[in-house]
């Protein structure tokens, strides 16, 4: 039985379902897909097998990866710049090989490839994980032979070899000396144009991504409340609507929306709070750093800083994720490095000195303020 389904685009989604076998394509024009739906119940019926357009026009995995973005924008989900960036690499490296050629032996010799090049295991475990989805597309739309039974083999064997696996997390904080000498030498250098000072205290303030520093327009800020909305935050589940309302503190060494109101009087309310590209920020950050030979430090470390000093300063997880957007405490576990030394901040009793506690072993426990019988 064949359904039909017209599309944000005017095009018309064509389902067949027959004798368990299910087929779809998309036409412009109604009358093309009740043909073709015809046609593929035929063939269902004397082969049992759809044979759908799309199986004899894809040839190699570019082909597939060009059907699966076509129908991703057919429903109004069309791959989001992250996504199109892998798409586009596995079209690079893949995109030749036929969809025969397609077997286990060519992806494992794709990650061996991928691994020399500097490919670390949770990029390839994201690669691969693209090309079993990609695999499972077109096969359960397009009816295209390609199996991801193949692809998880692949991937199995290259868990094995150590070429897949999950992202060790980083646990590099600044120090409060690399933060000054960073934001004194932005700030003396009159040849750098982007407030890149104030960006890092910001940063440290808000523990905002650079995007997320970079794209609210002041339109998104709340003066009386003392608010900013970021569109669209990101978020696996849920990546589009995803607003959130983040307040500006003064709880990480760095005042918020102090620095905000800083850049009000340079942008004069108009237009976006920080007018700078988040690539300018990185490289800025970046060279700094080469600069004042500060090691292995990346401007993302800047949002595992401001994230731990708000734990630091007494925050619960539910009130740190408001800041940050995480919305679990799985995930912000991940952003959090808490110094053991500064757990003894959040001690209300005066604690006693080792001079008390070695008097404490001659005059009694009175004299550290403690009665025998409290012991």
């Amino acid at each position: 039985m064949a359904s039909f389904t017209q599309l944000p685009s005017g095009n018309w989604r064509v389902q067949v379902r027959r004798k368990k076998r299910y087929v779809a394509e998309t036409f412009r024009r109604r009358k093309d897909g009740e043909e073709w739906a015809l046609d593929m119940e035929r063939n269902i019926d004397r082969s049992g097998s759809p044979k759908p357009r799309a199986a004899v026009k894809a040839k190699t995995f570019a082909d597939v990866i060009d059907l699966h973005v076509q129908d991703m924008r057919e429903v109004g989900r069309p791959p989001r710049r992250s996504k199109t960036a892998v798409l586009n690499a596995l079209k690079e490296d893949l995109g030749s090989t036929k969809i025969p050629e397609l077997d286990r032996g060519r992806l494992i010799e794709y990650g061996r490839k991928r691994a020399k090049e500097g490919a670390g295991p949770a990029t390839l475990a994201i690669d691969m994980a693209f090309i079993r989805t990609l695999a499972t597309h077109a096969a359960a739309i397009h009816g295209i032979e390609i199996s991801a039974e193949e692809v998880r083999l692949a991937r199995v064997a290259l868990k094995y070899l150590g070429l897949v696996g999950k992202s060790h997390e980083r646990d590099r904080r600044p120090t409060q000396d690399e933060l000054d000498e960073l934001i004194e030498y932005f700030e003396s250098n009159y040849r750098q144009v982007i407030p890149m000072g104030r960006i890092v205290r910001y940063a440290v303030a808000t523990a905002m991504r650079q995007e997320e520093i970079c794209r609210p327009d002041w339109t998104d800020v709340d003066m009386k409340k003392r608010i900013l909305v970021i569109r669209d935050r990101k978020d696996p589940r849920n990546k589009e609507g995803n607003d959130q309302r983040v307040p500006l503190l003064n709880l990480t060494g760095y005042d918020g929306w102090e620095i905000l109101l800083q850049q009000r009087i340079i942008t004069r309310g108009l237009g976006r709070v920080f007018p700078y590209n988040h690539r300018s920020v990185s490289a800025a950050f970046t060279r700094a750093c080469d600069e004042l030979k500060i090691d292995d430090l990346h401007f993302h470390d800047l949002r595992h800083e401001g994230t731990s000093r708000l734990f630091e300063a007494g925050l619960t997880i539910e009130k740190v994720a408001l800041v940050t957007g995480h919305k679990d405490w799985r995930t912000l576990r991940r952003y959090t490095k808490l110094k053991p030394e500064e757990l003894h901040k959040l001690q209300t009793a005066p604690q006693p000195s080792l001079e008390d506690l070695m008097r404490g072993l001659v005059t009694g426990p009175t004299a550290i303020g403690q009665s025998s019988s409290s012991l």
